[in-house]
């Protein structure tokens, strides 16, 4: 299905490639190389907006997808976190440098270190010192990992977390930073997080199937998620670190917002859109990629993309637009795949980005399982990232610091595959029969993690 939107001038040459040739893209990702059941991709440029759209709901279900689908967005999220801090912070009520700890209870204690306090700001652009995620994250359903996760847990987490640096020194991606930045705005309005964005961002701009609760009249334009294998997996929950990853939306909703953080429609979050998007910490030296509040900015020639991404347990989301040029795109599937729909965003905003190619296939094999427990043991891929592996009766299990436990499977006694996401283990094996390290190929990278005690 292809939707067009023009005004009434006659059409110009856009830089981003016509409806026919997005379209390819869009048939080979979900026709040949089997990486999505469902895509659509939201267009903005000189001649106004435009949708097109492949594939269907699922593999049981013939609906096609289009521009009203509703899908999760997952850490797209953070930008409308990041927006609300802004019309805040515009509107007087907190300041970028207040602590985060004066809009939480007195008998929560936020981590401090060398007598400097984690602010606002250092949350919203990934440099409180926070971890991706909190240590007590213990999902009773893998399927559904922040669903059970309690504001007493992230109290307590707080409380009991010494900084492993001092705040604002370094980058470090937190899904639980903009998970407590979501609840401290919040509470700083009485309100819960989905009221806090619902009244400040999805009422102004008119976003009508955009949330997190959705109306019967929204839940039957939701696209079920799927699995790498394309299997249907149940939406994710996320009560108390909304703020990271809990929004539902559609491309024509997110056009509009696209809209609005491009300046090309007039709406009472201007001046807090520019605030997000022009406040900014370097992550490194010239040309290196900055942050802007939520916001990831990188340099495409002599330009800026000014974009962000986000995955749930089975959707994949981008959402990107480029300063001078002018254009934008959305870009949202029903399955969370490893190449997902990233490549094919940034490909339309920047033609050198090449479009990701699929992941080889890979066939598990029968071995005697009683091999497995030469392998069980924790990994240090990193001073504060330990690769976990277990043995469940006749199964592999690995889990990351922070991340859900996931199951993997042997193409030989020694090479392991993940079936959600395109990442191997490779075992090597020492004198006493038992693995001494491991190498995690994920990303074109090979990550050696020597096993620790």
């Amino acid at each position: 299905m292809i939707t067009t939107q023009f005004g009434a001038k006659a059409q110009e040459k856009s830089p981003i490639p016509p409806d026919p040739e997005i379209r390819r893209m869009l048939e080979q990702r979900i026709d040949v190389e089997k990486q999505s059941l469902g895509i659509v991709i939201g267009v903005i440029d000189a001649n106004g907006r435009r949708t097109i759209a492949h594939g269907r709901f699922g593999a049981d279900d013939a609906r096609k997808v289009d521009g009203d689908t509703v899908f999760e967005i997952g850490s797209i999220t953070k930008v409308f976190t990041a927006l609300a801090l802004a019309d805040m912070v515009e509107k007087g009520e907190v300041s970028l440098d207040d602590p985060v700890a004066k809009y939480l209870p007195t008998n929560v204690t936020v981590p401090e270190r060398d007598g400097k306090t984690i602010t606002l700001r250092e949350l919203a652009v990934h440099m409180s010192g926070l971890p991706r995620l909190p240590d007590n994250l213990a999902p009773k359903d893998q399927d559904d990992p922040y669903a059970d996760y309690t504001v007493e847990q992230l109290d307590s987490f707080l409380s009991g977390y010494k900084l492993p640096r001092d705040i604002g020194s370094e980058f470090e991606y937190s899904n639980l930073g903009f998970g407590l930045l979501g609840h401290a705005l919040a509470a700083r309005t009485g309100t819960d997080y989905e009221g806090l964005i619902t009244r400040r961002i999805i009422k102004p701009l008119g976003m009508d199937s955009t949330g997190i609760t959705l109306s019967p009249a929204l839940e039957a334009r939701f696209t079920p998620g799927h699995d790498q294998s394309l299997h249907a997996v149940p939406a994710w929950r996320l009560p108390t670190l909304g703020g990271a990853g809990a929004l539902r939306s559609s491309t024509n909703d997110m056009l509009i917002f696209l809209e609005a953080a491009m300046g090309k429609r007039e709406t009472p979050l201007q001046t807090a859109f520019a605030l997000s998007e022009t406040t900014r910490r370097n992550l490194g030296g010239d040309g290196a990629p900055q942050m802007g509040l939520g916001w990831m900015i990188t340099r495409v020639g002599d330009d800026e993309m000014i974009w962000h991404n986000g995955g749930t347990g089975g959707h994949r989301s981008f959402m990107g637009f480029l300063v001078k040029a002018k254009v934008g795109v959305i870009a949202l599937s029903n399955t969370s795949t490893e190449i997902g729909v990233d490549d094919i965003g940034r490909h339309l905003l920047d033609p050198t980005a090449k479009l990701a190619e699929a992941p080889k296939a890979r066939v598990a094999v029968t071995i005697d399982t009683a091999l497995y427990d030469r392998y069980v043991g924790r990994y240090q891929l990193a001073p504060n990232f330990i690769l976990t592996i277990r043995r469940a009766g006749d199964r592999l299990m690995a889990q990351a610091t922070g991340q859900p436990e996931i199951e993997i499977f042997p193409e030989s006694e020694r090479e392991f595959f993940y079936k959600v996401v395109d990442a191997q283990i490779g075992f090597e094996v020492g004198d006493d029969g038992k693995a001494k390290r491991l190498t995690l190929h994920q990303n074109g990278a090979d990550m050696p993690a020597e096993r620790i005690e």
